[in-house]
């Protein structure tokens, strides 16, 4: 994985229009009950098994972590299938797993900070979403300095970044403000010190994201360089013969994985 709106009132005004129902909802239950019955019935296509290597997600994900990414979450609800697995809409502060827009072939886990149509800046480190200082208690500072575009973004960059960063930085920038287009999302890791992430490559792209994660099935105390690579290496596989009781994060073991709602 990873490295895994304002309508004007009109006089006299018009008969007030019925709500549109609101798409239902996960809860406690129906996550545990999506759970299970992906773990007994559930592939590849509709669950997918992960490992973190890097840790831009700590502390809320570890590096070692192994998870089960629900790929049905944001999927188009079918008129039987949103009975028996509830769909959701994409949500401020979801932590998302998405193909990586500068290369698809690695997937990424980060926060969806900013949804299309959003505005979102940082000013010394604190996230402003559409104007508004939000709380953020899931977030992580490694560094006690301040950067001039990380910790203040939008803002040139001191560092390199990639073509569609600066793409964003040039055609999507409004008042200080990076506004989230259309069919896109702003991503950012928990680890904000420490987390490459839509500030230094831009938007994901909604064709990208695979799903949610639903829970931590495994997780195991390794190295980034122990994780990363097409197989595990041999010192690996020793380790875990060596140390599999004692370096199992025991505690995290079936822990469920849940979004904060962010309240701009």
């Amino acid at each position: 994985m990873e490295e895994i709106n304002t309508a004007a009132v009109q006089d006299p005004p018009p008969p007030p229009a019925k709500a549109a129902p609101e798409p239902p909802q996960r809860g406690f239950l129906a996550e545990w009950t999506v759970t299970v019955i992906l773990l007994l019935f559930g592939t590849t296509t509709l669950v997918q098994a992960f490992v973190v290597p890097t840790g831009s997600m700590e502390d809320t994900i570890m590096i070692g972590d192994h998870l089960l990414v629900d790929k049905l979450a944001y999927a188009p609800a079918g008129r039987v299938a949103k009975f028996l697995l509830p769909y959701t809409e994409l949500k401020r502060g979801d932590i998302i797993v998405f193909r990586y827009p500068v290369d698809i072939k690695q997937t990424f886990v980060k926060r969806c900070i900013g949804l299309p149509g959003d505005h979102i800046r940082m000013q010394d480190k604190q996230l402003i979403l559409n104007g508004k200082a939000v709380k953020e208690p899931y977030v992580v500072h490694k560094t006690q300095y301040f950067e001039s575009y990380r910790d203040n973004f939008p803002n040139s960059p001191n560092v390199h970044v990639e073509a569609a960063a600066t793409d964003m930085l040039l055609n999507h920038v409004k008042n200080g403000e990076v506004v989230v287009p259309d069919n896109s999302y702003f991503a950012m890791g928990d680890n904000r010190d420490n987390s490459l992430d839509s500030r230094y490559w831009g938007f994901v792209p909604r064709e990208n994201i695979i799903g949610k994660p639903l829970l931590i099935y495994w997780s195991y105390d390794a190295t980034t360089q122990a994780l990363v690579g097409p197989a595990l290496g041999y010192r690996h596989v020793v380790d875990l013969l060596e140390h599999f009781p004692t370096k199992t994060r025991w505690s995290r073991t079936f822990h469920l994985i849940r979004g904060y709602p962010l309240k701009p």
